[in-house]
């Protein structure tokens, strides 16, 4: 991955064009946005306090990319990165998620992250203890009585063998130098594989998970699941356990017992909180689904107005409890996104608007931005289609013509039944490929050609009958 402090806006952009089809706009308002947070680090205190994200508030149809912009945008950040739908929280007092539990999810990929980080640090050096913790099993120490644990290793001899590989017990001169020279033979065997089938028996952790505990109150009690879950963990610790598995099995054991040994949390909690405040980043989906409607209503949005207003302080800067510590909110970038389809985003309180200075608005897409979204991603569906099918010894082709007409076929379809964007290409393409998907496996290895006029063969009936089309496609 590019390093997040060599990556200008324009290389951004470069990179979200590798996946992303159009919306120009969005994708410059999010990468001026990521630049900007790695700006406000280069500038000294306390300066650097008094610099404020910028939030964005990306607005437009469903299916047009606001999402995969979020995706995409996790990938390059570098960053804490949580990708929520505002419609899952609700107001303190009623039944569901509260806004503050975003933060300590933002926490806790922030753990993962930064841990992760230091167990790749650390790989060389755990795998050297796993590997020397291995060599006292298969060769211990002379004077170490038959079936008991090697000191310190919490593993217990299983066999010794000669170094002709046939298992046998293994008498050593009492002679340091003898022991070293036979150690690191073993120890040659070992990273050669040759041991890899043999058996050993050692005391590994049960993987063992904590009993689930899942509490059902109000929001803002939620956090109460994690603390009962930490609690119990307490109360079941980890125990070994004897088993007897090959070497190359136990090697792998020992190695994560000798990285979490060495991961020092301490330090993995105070980085993850630094950077939670200071680069962390969450995507607000479905923003629209929390706006009360201009003529206003009763029943289920009841608790959408209490919702904005919870959101408030957060966005705004607050600090937020969380079984690591406090965190502080002031600094963390907010995108937020909604179709807007039956409100706009005036219908937001006006406080929330201005927490949002930043507005883009995405285009809906047409025949030319189907075809390139089915041919130029580096994921595109065309390709998707091919690599499965190439799985059954299949080699699927699809014409120039064939995709135009797929593409013209989902606009068609979007304007007489529901616009649902690019997710059309996904239910067209199905429709047009189900007879291949259920032969694949019988069919020999002769090309399969998909042309226009197998695509309108497909869909011509579904597509004449509305009401088909909207049951079908």
């Amino acid at each position: 991955m590019i390093p997040l402090q060599s990556l200008t806006p324009k290389d951004i952009v470069v990179e979200l064009d590798k996946y992303i089809v159009g919306q120009s706009d969005a994708k410059r308002s999010v990468a001026i946005a990521l630049r900007n947070r790695w700006r406000r680090r280069q500038v000294p205190s306390p300066l650097r306090e008094e610099i404020a994200p910028k939030n964005i508030i990306m607005i437009g149809p469903t299916g047009v990319g606001k999402t995969e912009i979020a995706r995409r945008l996790a990938t390059l950040a570098q960053s804490p990165f949580f990708k929520v739908e505002a419609s899952k929280f609700t107001e303190v007092g009623y039944v569901g998620r509260d806004v503050e539990s975003m933060i300590r999810d933002l926490v806790e990929i922030a753990i993962s992250m930064v841990k992760e980080e230091e167990r790749k640090k650390l790989s060389g050096l755990a795998e050297a203890n796993a590997e020397e913790r291995l060599l006292d099993v298969l060769l211990p120490s002379v004077g170490t009585p038959s079936g008991t644990s090697t000191p310190g290793t919490g593993v217990t001899p299983s066999f010794v063998m000669n170094q002709d590989g046939n298992g046998s017990a293994l008498i050593l001169p009492d002679k340091e130098k003898q022991e070293d020279s036979t150690r690191e033979k073993f120890r040659e065997m070992l990273r050669e594989g040759k041991l890899n089938d043999r058996d050993v028996e050692l005391d590994l952790e049960e993987s063992r998970s904590t009993p689930m505990i899942e509490v059902m109150t109000t929001s803002g009690m939620e956090d109460m699941q994690s603390n009962l879950q930490d609690a119990f963990s307490k109360i079941f610790p980890k125990k070994k356990k004897k088993r007897k598995v090959k070497v190359q099995d136990a090697l792998k054991g020992l190695t994560q017992e000798e990285m979490d040994k060495l991961v020092d949390m301490d330090t993995v909690v105070s980085e993850a909180l630094r950077r939670t405040q200071e680069s962390g980043i969450i995507f607000l989906d479905e923003i629209d689904k929390v706006a009360s409607r201009s003529s206003g209503g009763h029943g289920p949005e009841v608790s959408r107005e209490g919702v904005q207003r919870d959101l408030l302080p957060i966005v705004e800067g607050s600090t937020v409890t969380t079984k690591y510590g406090m965190v502080k909110t002031d600094h963390i970038l907010f995108i937020a996104s909604g179709a807007f389809h039956t409100c706009k985003p005036a219908d937001l309180i006006p406080e929330l608007q201005g927490r949002f200075p930043i507005r883009v608005e995405l285009s809906s897409l047409g025949k030319e931005e189907f075809v390139r979204i089915l041919t130029e991603p580096e994921s595109a569906l065309v390709k998707q289609y091919i690599a499965m099918m190439a799985t059954e010894n299949v080699e699927l082709v699809f014409e120039d013509e064939a995709i135009d007409e797929l593409a013209e076929i989902a606009v068609e379809v979007n304007e007489k039944t529901e616009e649902i964007g690019a997710r059309r290409l996904h239910t067209v393409m199905e429709r047009v490929l189900d007879e291949l998907s259920f032969d694949a496996s019988e069919r020999g290895t002769e090309p399969f050609v998909v042309t226009a006029a197998y695509v309108k063969e497909q869909l011509h009936d579904i597509v004449e009958d509305r009401d088909l089309s909207r049951f079908i496609l």
